[in-house]
């Protein structure tokens, strides 16, 4: 170990810790020597929890984890953690490089290792791209905008700390002064005062007057969870749920449940203790697990137990909305520039839901750092590389722009794009914000992924809105044949292999597909016919690309299925089980480009609307009401004849039971509901939904048996009273 090496490094941790920073050490050159540098530094200190990323470590000591299994160790802390870009079976994942980024702690080092082509302006595509590289492409193949312009970023940056090959250990270059520590709480489990008072809020959590927190990385806010869980239950609730999108977000809250209550005990995802000599306990449920209990157990919002969201951003705002309404005390806590999900898309999307249903809700913004000091060097570095601040452009000036120009589209050129970092930063700002989870890996693919078409409208040099698609199919017939047999499975291409395989459609893999990944409209813009134009532009710009057909893939909810369908989109294929992340059925529409598609299409959506009683039946009983109303209003109005009629109305007059009608109502409900103008969510109608299509006959009030009847009667005799209305 060279005196400089030592005496460099340690300078550079002990100005790190006074100042409570973090900083990225960049090497870069070949495997060997790179490695041996590396190895180098792990060796030089007695580091807390050191981890090494990536597949090859330099000694047999080290026990390496792959990129991939990086949230195992979200809620832990390090103080050196080594990034292996450089091995030839690894590569840079901006995900896994995202999720670290937060796990060091103040004084630490995050070190990263990639070739020495990155100092030369041209990454070559890596192990990790493989990944991007759909059939009929190899990585290789690929181009590297991403990597080029995140080594122009690394190479420019003086918050990066670079140790060039052959070259000693550079010495600190950052001033000998002492940050400002965040405001101390009086609170002893809490390690700022901004983390106490989030602490209290949640403590004093009222009916139908939700919380909304929100934070950057390393504010404490999955610790906050975890020790106003603690005091609930020592205070006297007995049961509290809470939920993410992945069980690897909640460590935390387990972490200090466990420190707050040591006489309690862990099983799986349940926290168990007994208090007073009453059971009590926290439990984690997967989103999906979380619907399913809601819509299973009835759960009754005045006795229903306290619910947090964490990471809500990443959750579709429309399963946010359900759980809303089934819990009368919840949380809701979210990053703001988080590595999946962005809190200010959240609020944006959910504020208007929040203001209807409960006007009465809170927020809190955590401010102050925990693991970490203001202007911490990482988190400003991670910010910018992985672009997880990124934000479209302001309100006022995207307003001033749409009146003084006339809003154009435009076919984007990705090379140009990725060295304007401005145009970069506005256009993803506005991908983060239209969708629920957004992740640093969809910049990578925006930039380099195969195949790609990427439209934009702009007013002016304002990003009004962007439309982002991918070709898919074209498979050769043998291939095609394998796909629609289950035999074979090429990478990538979702929508076209998925509706071969699974929804039996047997020219899909053949066929010639642009799936439309993602599309947003600024605010300011929205309703003023933009995303209709930049569909419009996108379908028009596949036909003379020989493209016969777009398609989209989607969380099935009822106003984007609404917004699909206006577009000229139809159902082809619906998940039968719901995703646990979002708690969602995967829906994909498709939407025909040449009259020889047509056919296809139209056939693809007959069998859909063939099958979707049966599955509604079945499979997809336990879906909402209303959401088997936007599957349902698609396809041709039934005819209704004279013996349809004297049946609906016998049983509106009094006669028989619903079983004994079902058939003759449901169709007649049918014509009622495809005759109308658009998918209406008022008509009171739609409540026979459940009872005729879904085999439930229970109600949001629990009525009685004879309430249901004399209920349904009613409602029938509205059907009743349209068709003869029709037939005057």
């Amino acid at each position: 170990m060279s005196d400089d090496l030592l005496t460099n490094l340690n300078q550079l941790i002990d100005r790190l810790g006074a100042r409570r920073h973090r900083a990225l050490l960049w090497l870069s050159g070949i495997e060997r020597e790179t490695f041996a540098r590396a190895l180098r530094l792990w060796r030089a200190r007695a580091w807390q929890a050191p981890l090494w990323l990536g597949p090859n470590p330099p000694a047999e000591d080290i026990a390496a984890l792959p990129m991939a299994k990086v949230r195992t160790r979200l809620g832990g802390e390090q103080d050196l953690v080594v990034f292996d870009a450089l091995s030839t079976d690894s590569g840079f994942d901006p995900d896994a490089f995202g999720a670290v980024s937060g796990t060091l702690r103040a004084g630490s080092l995050l070190v990263l290792l990639t070739p020495s082509v990155w100092t030369q302006g041209a990454p070559q595509p890596d192990a990790d791209y493989a990944r991007l590289a759909a059939w009929p492409y190899q990585a290789s193949e690929l181009s590297t905008r991403y990597l080029a312009r995140l080594a122009r970023r690394l190479a420019s940056s003086p918050q990066v700390v670079y140790w060039p090959s052959g070259q000693p250990f550079p010495e600190s270059k950052l001033p000998p002064i002492t940050a400002e520590h965040a405001a101390k709480s009086d609170d002893a489990d809490c390690l700022s005062a901004d983390q106490a008072e989030v602490v209290d809020r949640l403590i004093r959590l009222r009916r139908r007057r939700p919380l909304v927190l929100s934070a950057d990385r390393g504010r404490g806010k999955s610790a906050a969870l975890g020790i106003a869980a603690a005091r609930r239950l020592l205070a006297s609730e007995r049961e509290l749920w809470i939920t993410a999108p992945r069980p690897a977000a909640v460590e935390p809250v387990f972490e200090r449940l466990a420190a707050l209550l040591p006489q309690g005990r862990r099983e799986g995802n349940r926290f168990q203790v007994i208090i007073d000599g009453e059971h009590a306990e926290v439990r984690f449920i997967a989103p999906d697990a979380l619907l399913e209990a809601v819509q299973s157990e009835r759960i009754d919002s005045r006795s229903s137990p306290t619910l947090f969201v964490d990471e809500a951003a990443a959750i579709p705002a429309s399963l946010l909305g359900r759980w809303l309404t089934a819990f009368s005390r919840i949380a809701f806590a979210t990053t703001v520039h988080g590595y999946e999900g962005t809190g200010r898309g959240f609020q944006l999307r959910f504020r208007a839901r929040l203001d209807r249903q409960t006007p009465d809700w809170r927020e809190h913004h955590l401010r102050q750092p925990i693991r970490w000091a203001e202007n911490d060097p990482l988190e400003t570095l991670t910010r910018e590389f992985l672009l997880l601040d990124a934000e479209p452009a302001e309100d006022g000036h995207a307003a001033k722009a749409l009146k003084n120009y006339e809003w154009r589209l435009i076919d984007l050129d990705r090379v140009a794009l990725a060295e304007d970092e401005a145009a970069l930063s506005e256009l993803f700002g506005l991908l983060v914000q239209a969708h629920y989870r957004t992740t640093p890996a969809d910049l990578r693919q925006l930039l380099d992924a195969p195949d790609v078409r990427l439209i934009a409208a702009y007013a002016g040099d304002i990003c009004l809105g962007v439309c982002l698609g991918q070709l898919e199919g074209g498979f050769p017939t043998e291939l095609a044949t394998a796909i629609y047999h289950g035999e074979r499975r090429p990478r990538g291409h979702l929508l076209a292999q998925s509706l071969a395989t699974h929804a039996g459609q047997r020219d899909a893999a053949h066929a010639r597909w642009c799936r439309i990944l993602r599309i947003a409209v600024h605010p300011v813009a929205r309703r003023k016919g933009v995303g209709r134009k930049l569909i419009e532009h996108l379908g028009e710009r596949m036909e003379s690309e020989g493209v016969e057909r777009l398609g989209v893939s989607f969380g099935a909810e009822e106003s984007l299925i609404a917004f699909w369908r206006a577009q000229g989109f139809v159902s082809l294929r619906l998940g039968l089980s719901r995703e646990a992340s979002s708690g969602e059925h995967a829906l994909m529409m498709g939407r025909a480009l040449s009259k020889q598609a047509e056919g296809s299409i139209e056939s693809s959506s007959r069998d859909f609307q063939r099958l979707l009683p049966n599955l509604l039946a079945f499979d997809l009983k336990r879906i909402e009401p209303d959401l088997a109303a936007s599957f349902l209003w698609e396809g041709p109005v039934p005819e209704i004849d004279e013996d349809d009629v004297a049946r609906v109305a016998w049983f509106a007059e009094g006669g028989g039971e619903l079983a004994l009608v079902r058939p003759w109502l449901a169709k007649a409900w049918l014509a009622w509901w495809r005759d109308m103008p658009c998918e209406s969510s008022e008509d009171e109608v739609k409540e026979l939904v459940a009872p005729l299509f879904l085999g439930d006959e229970s109600t949001a009030q629990q009525e009685g048996r004879k309430s249901r009847l004399r209920r349904w009667r009613l409602l029938t005799l509205r059907l009743y009273d349209h068709h003869r209305s029709r037939n005057r």
